[in-house]
């Protein structure tokens, strides 16, 4: 008795990092739904998405585009833990890996792409009178994006190795980080939105909500290209939180934490974007280095 429940724990133990994965594609696949209701102009309280009917407009808040954005935060938890519980149960086998990277390319590639052609469609094309090769071209950009996401996934399958020595770096942008930069992009949008259509708005802010909405296809274009690309991208956690660190790097961290508390949507945003387009950045550096070799 006592060796078979010791099995039968064993075997529940290895089954985690699976509802870890499939957590994360059902969290992408509800951004998706939620991202819809929004474009119908329906809000609604998280909870009442399901339980309540979705045709009845409701004047709760957050506003559903928020809710889509943060569902894609919490797939990157769920992405982040199946890897580590794979690990932690010493049970890494290829058929978690493939479902890791179909729960991807949903939460990270399909999922980002149509919360922002929802958002643009709404804020822009459906308010001003826009040629409808516009429209076209913001469907090109969300299908490249995707498209992009998927190849950056099948390749890391077939050169992915298991061990976590293996994945201090990534090449090309990683699908999370670009989702990620897409939604706190658009999480920054819709809290500088908000800020301009409030009793007493703020003008600059609403300013600020319009050109973020501009902006966005530009974001969902860059990091598709940079999810494709030969740029060398740092796994942040293996290799900069991991081992005996100074104290600068210890307040560093202290200080994001803390302005993650009070501005999260503007340090995500911002940080996101740094990180995404960090492996241009260096590449572009590395070009004139090697044109001006006296520049240190």
């Amino acid at each position: 008795m006592r060796r078979r429940g010791r099995r039968a724990y064993i075997r529940s133990v290895y089954f985690l990092p699976s509802l870890a994965t499939l957590g994360n594609a059902v969290c992408g696949f509800g951004a998706m739904y939620v991202s819809s209701l929004a474009a119908m102009a329906i809000e609604a309280k998280p909870g009442e998405y399901v339980f309540r009917d979705p045709l009845a407009r409701q004047l709760a808040t957050p506003n559903g585009f928020v809710v889509a954005a943060y569902l894609i935060f919490i797939a990157m938890v769920f992405d982040a833990l199946d890897g580590r519980l794979a690990r932690f149960t010493r049970h890494t086998t290829d058929f978690g890996g493939q479902l890791d990277s179909l729960a991807d390319v949903v939460s990270f590639g399909a999922a980002p792409a149509f919360i922002a052609l929802q958002l643009f469609r709404v804020e822009v094309l459906d308010v001003y009178h826009v040629p409808i090769a516009l429209s076209r071209l913001n469907w090109a950009i969300g299908a490249l994006y995707f498209s992009c996401a998927a190849l950056r996934l099948a390749r890391f399958n077939v050169s992915n190795e298991h061990g976590e020595q293996h994945h201090f770096s990534f090449l090309g942008l990683p699908s999370p980080g670009a989702g990620g930069a897409v939604a706190a992009w658009i999480l920054m949008q819709q809290d500088l939105r908000w800020q301009g259509i409030a009793e007493g708005g703020n003008v600059a802010a609403r300013h600020l909500a319009n050109a973020c909405v501009y902006i966005l296809p530009v974001i969902v274009l860059g990091t598709g290209l940079l999810m494709i690309s030969n740029t060398r991208y740092p796994h942040v956690v293996n290799r900069f939180m991991r081992g005996k660190r100074g104290f600068g790097r210890l307040l560093f961290v202290v200080v994001l934490l803390l302005l993650l508390v009070v501005w999260h949507q503007y340090v995500l945003g911002i940080g996101m974007l740094i990180y995404a387009f960090y492996g241009f950045a260096n590449w572009i550096f590395a070009r004139i280095r090697r044109t001006h070799p006296n520049i240190p």
